[in-house]
């Protein structure tokens, strides 16, 4: 039986409903006088308030998100405030710091740490969005431990797919998804070290963005390691996903990859990706797909994977199929021992320069959970903090070889591919449909292709494919550094022609 529930209502006088608001019609509405930022943010305020409860995506609310929505009106009336987000609700991952609610990971050993505005929250607040509250998560981003149940936090509870009873929103950025597919927020973000952002979107029938390493400022972020770590959109359309994404992306001085960014062809920044939501951008582009990293997948999504290439081929790509990555099965061994090494020194840095009152390092914040482990360790353990906690970090002599054979695994599978046929993307299943939340065998995590992706610091974008039994199933383009711009064009012709 799902737990879905009604999207109907309209938004003010605009028109527009919890499942058809698009950044667009919602921007088109307020222009034309159909609907103000308070009403809209009121809107989503009464849908947190009255289906949080089951849904448990929402850790909290701003306490001055009908004031800021009130600027935001207030500055469209004296002529200003006409960005593309401007008096836009946005939902953000609770490891992202805002300025009155700090970034808890979920856990209650942050709820006292300094909360001021990460660097992406500036970014939002300076084109006029409205920071609308803060999505449950799988805690500490599913780094604690190796038998975790994805969605769940101390703070938040666990987080329920709104497509399907007791199903899965998979994580780590799973309040995020599950609060966008079930209309509680027209837009989110959120955070990915390896398929935290594109899995959530995959098991809630999401667009999700998981931008190129350095793209986006990870400052005011908890961290698990600087190598991988990035934030990124989680919307219902690409057009959606694109507009929030040029809003957030753009040179951080604090943190040091976005200094090599490039701006976003012909427009500086903070303008950004809308431009490229090209419907034709099918026709002659090369696409290879890669089959092998979903051999797992049920055979319904399997046929999902047929009919997603079959549209682009009947609409004017040329299909390579199919294309291999090396080595892409040997990447998580080596990824995920870099990654402990990594998240022992990041997460001390952090905690470190963190004000307020909490734990100030791993070994403190194991401490801590033991202390409180009747509440903290109720679920499944630390066995991933512990471990990490044993190594040296970085100065460990197993980092290094660690890092760079993952690395080099990931960047050599796709950058060989990519150049041998030319290719434009990649294009893979994402994941299985949503599996049972299972709190006895964990998840039930099949497959995911996310890694040569993430490891090598490259972009990737999932879109809905169809469903299997009412699950969504989505697609994923990956690309070579900076291929925003093309893969969101392809993403989007996809989208336009699949929903023909």
């Amino acid at each position: 039986m799902s737990v879905r529930q009604p999207q109907s209502g309209s938004i003010g006088a605009s028109g527009l409903t919890a499942a058809t608001a698009t950044v667009a019609g919602l921007t088109a509405a307020m222009a034309a006088g159909k609907l103000t930022s308070a009403e809209l943010t009121r809107f989503y305020l009464d849908r947190i308030d009255q289906l949080n409860g089951g849904l448990r995506a929402v850790i909290s609310v701003s306490d001055d998100a009908e004031q800021q929505a009130a600027a935001a009106d207030a500055a469209r009336a004296g002529g200003e405030g006409h960005g593309v987000l401007a008096g836009m609700p946005v939902l953000v991952k609770d490891n992202i710091s805002v300025a009155g609610s700090p970034a808890t990971a979920g856990s209650p050993a942050l709820l006292a740490a300094e909360a001021t505005d990460a660097f992406l929250i500036t970014k939002l607040r300076a084109a006029g969005a409205v920071i609308l509250g803060k999505a449950n998560l799988s805690e500490w981003a599913n780094f604690r431990s190796t038998h975790s149940t994805s969605g769940w936090s101390t703070l938040g509870g666990q987080a329920v797919n709104p497509h399907g009873s007791g199903r899965n929103p998979s994580g780590s950025s799973s309040g995020s998804a599950v609060a966008v597919a079930a209309g509680l927020a027209p837009l989110a973000i959120g955070t990915e070290t390896d398929g935290s952002i594109v899995s959530p979107s995959n098991n809630c029938g999401l667009v999700g963005i998981k931008p190129t390493l350095g793209l986006v400022s990870r400052t005011g972020i908890v961290p698990i390691s600087a190598a991988q770590d990035t934030a990124g959109p989680m919307t219902r359309c690409v057009a959606d996903a694109a507009a929030l994404l040029g809003v957030i992306a753009g040179p951080d001085p604090a943190d040091p990859p976005t200094q090599d960014t490039p701006p976003v062809t012909g427009e500086p920044w903070p303008a950004g990706y809308t431009q490229f939501l090209d419907a034709a951008a099918l026709a002659g582009a090369r696409i290879g797909v890669w089959r092998d990293g979903s051999a797992q997948a049920v055979p319904a999504a399997a046929a999902l994977l047929e009919e997603a290439v079959r549209i682009l081929g009947a609409h004017g790509a040329m299909i390579i199929d199919e294309v291999s990555l090396p080595d892409a099965d040997a990447i998580g061994k080596a990824e995920f021992a870099a990654l402990e090494m990594e998240f022992k020194d990041d997460m001390n840095g952090y905690l470190s320069r963190l004000g307020g009152q909490h734990p100030m390092s791993l070994a403190e914040l194991i401490n801590f959970n033991i202390r409180n482990k009747e509440h903290m360790l109720s679920q499944f353990g630390q066995e991933i903090f512990v471990a990490a906690e044993a190594t040296g970090g970085r100065s460990d002599p197993r980092w290094k070889p660690a890092r760079d054979e993952a690395r080099t695994l990931a960047r050599s599978g796709l950058d060989g591919t990519l150049s041998e046929h030319g290719l434009d993307a990649i294009v893979t299943l994402t994941g299985n449909p949503a599996w049972l939340t299972d709190y006895v065998l964990g998840d039930h995590y099949a497959f995911g292709t996310s890694s040569p992706a993430a490891v090598s610091g490259y972009p990737a974008i999932t879109v809905p494919a169809g469903d299997v039994e009412g699950l969504p199933v989505g697609i994923t383009f990956m690309g070579q550094a900076w291929s925003e711009p093309t893969l969101i064009g392809l993403a989007f012709a996809f989208e336009q022609v699949r929903s023909l």
